[in-house]
């Protein structure tokens, strides 16, 4: 394997459990977490470039997408190493940056979808936005959504970090999937092995992944539904309906905006216009 893509949240790094932990504007508790993030990232790569890889590109996707400290990251000689820091405005958003010419991706610091209780910090690509988004019926996790615009340029999903309840679901969706369980919500609480352990087991985690893909297709992408049924499901009332006037869209309840389609692009496409 020669080229990996890798994609960075932080509500799935060990030990992370509550809002202020996520958020720039509470520095103070902000700011290990910020570290931790940048440490599993490194750590992704670290296994990576043991691993042969020669290429990597790292997506920050949390939030201002500017989380990850790149004077932390390490790029070996001989190797490449590029930072996407912000965000385009691209529909791949999470894996912007992402096409055919990789031959892997890998998820670090991802979570449960909103509205599931594996985590207390669970939500999909808006909590402000959105209560829960749903895919042909699916609750939808953005590892979910963004596996499949993975998928959509033939590239495989073959590491994921985050919690528990995630990394069971990707599992059952991507046979070969090498996964490491940071922590697991209880309500409001967590319970999580420490952030070292959770850097050591993450670097492992992705060399072992890139390496036995390197022997062969392990890992398959998941196949696409050849139909879309994408509903977006609002916190307000006001909000569903400024976004129902997007082409196509139908409004099915007061909350609730449903997009049918047979493009998968156009699902993201309407997934970050409504999350603005």
């Amino acid at each position: 394997m020669k080229k990996l893509f890798i994609s960075a949240d932080i509500e799935g790094v060990a030990c992370i459990s509550a809002p202020v932990e996520v958020d720039k504007a509470h520095p103070a508790e902000y700011a290990p977490f910020q570290r931790q993030m940048t440490a599993e990232v490194a750590a992704a790569c670290a296994g990576a470039w043991a691993a042969g890889v020669e290429s990597i590109v790292i997506k920050d996707a949390h939030w201002t997408a500017r989380n990850i400290d790149p004077h932390q990251l390490a790029v070996p000689a001989g190797k490449a190493l590029k930072l996407i820091r912000g965000w385009s405005g691209h529909p791949f958003a999470m894996v912007q940056g992402l096409d055919e010419s990789f031959d892997a991706v890998a998820f670090i610091g991802f979570h449960a979808a909103g509205g599931c209780g594996g985590n207390p910090l669970a939500h999909t690509v808006s909590s402000r936005a959105f209560a829960r988004v749903e895919l042909n019926g699916r609750t939808a996790s953005e590892c979910l959504i963004y596996a499949y615009a993975a998928a959509s340029v033939g590239v495989p999903l073959v590491f994921l970090s985050g919690d528990q309840q995630l990394c069971d679901e990707a599992s059952g969706l991507i046979d070969g999937l090498q996964t490491v369980a940071t922590l697991q919500g209880f309500g409001a609480s967590v319970q999580s092995i420490l952030p070292a352990e959770a850097v050591q087991r993450i670097q492992a985690g992705v060399q072992a992944a890139v390496q036995l893909s390197a022997r062969g297709p392990v890992v398959a992408p998941p196949a696409l539904p050849e139909a879309f049924n994408f509903k977006l499901c609002f916190n307000k009332a006001s909000d569903a309906y400024a976004k129902s006037f997007y082409p196509q869209v139908q409004q099915v309840s007061d909350t609730e905006l449903v997009l049918e389609t047979r493009r998968y692009f156009d699902v993201l496409t309407f997934l970050w216009f409504a999350a603005q």
